[in-house]
């Protein structure tokens, strides 16, 4: 069985398993790429963007550099030892699968709820105080203990309000690119099959007097023949 130490490094820090096709930063951390992936859509338009693990900052957003000898040891330790990626599943405000679910219903300390659209009655699970706000560069919900005194006191936050709003204007502002880009496209279709369409009658046109010219080469042809026999 893999030891704790080999664990912790192949331990993504955002979404705490076992790393899933790891990409490193230019400050050295390595990270799942879907999850800094998302960590680093949140903190488009903040000024800077950050290391989860570090603060390490970042003027432009940074390449994700592929870490293959990393992931080669993540895949060899997940298919080896299957148990030590269900072993270690944070107990958060998350839906889940059906093998989540599994190993979340043996631990008596993970309560199962029924799932909702509103956050207004979640608790921290570090202070059990209400997640009254959104961490904008660790894209996590925090309550006001994370925020003043936390790990999350000196980050970007916002109410859960206005983080729902940004995020509904950011969806709809990608929502109206793509129909635009949507537009685009049918007209090029379009476009592209009024072209083809052309292009099909004038192949027809140039079949058809390619057929004639080769039905008068053959009449001329004939002709000739009785001419010389004759």
């Amino acid at each position: 069985m893999a030891s704790a130490d080999l664990r912790d490094e192949l331990t993504c820090s955002i979404c705490l398993n076992i790393y899933t096709d790891p990409v490193t930063l230019p400050c050295g951390h390595s990270f799942c790429r879907t999850c800094i992936r998302d960590v680093l859509d949140t903190q488009e338009g903040s000024g800077a963007y950050k290391c989860p693990e570090c603060r390490a900052e970042f003027q432009e957003r940074p390449a994700l550099v592929n870490a293959r000898k990393l992931r080669n040891i993540a895949e060899n330790i997940r298919s080896t030892h299957p148990e030590q990626e269900e072993a270690g599943i944070p107990c958060t405000y998350s839906s889940l699968c059906e093998s989540h679910l599994r190993v979340h219903s043996k631990s008596a300390e993970h309560v199962l709820t029924e799932p909702t659209t509103s956050l207004n009655h979640r608790k921290c699970s570090v202070h059990k105080k209400v997640l009254e706000y959104y961490c904008c560069e660790d894209a996590a919900c925090i309550c006001v203990s994370c925020r003043l005194d936390g790990e999350h006191r000196e980050h970007q936050a916002d109410s859960l309000n206005e983080a729902s709003e940004k995020k509904k204007e950011k969806l709809r502002n990608i929502l109206q690119k793509l129909t635009l880009q949507g537009e685009e496209a049918e007209k090029r279709v379009q476009s592209l099959e009024e072209l083809r369409r052309q292009v099909q009658g004038k192949a027809a046109g140039i079949t058809e007097r390619v057929t004639a010219l080769v039905r008068d080469i053959r009449e001329h042809l004939k002709a000739l023949e009785k001419r010389v026999l004759r």
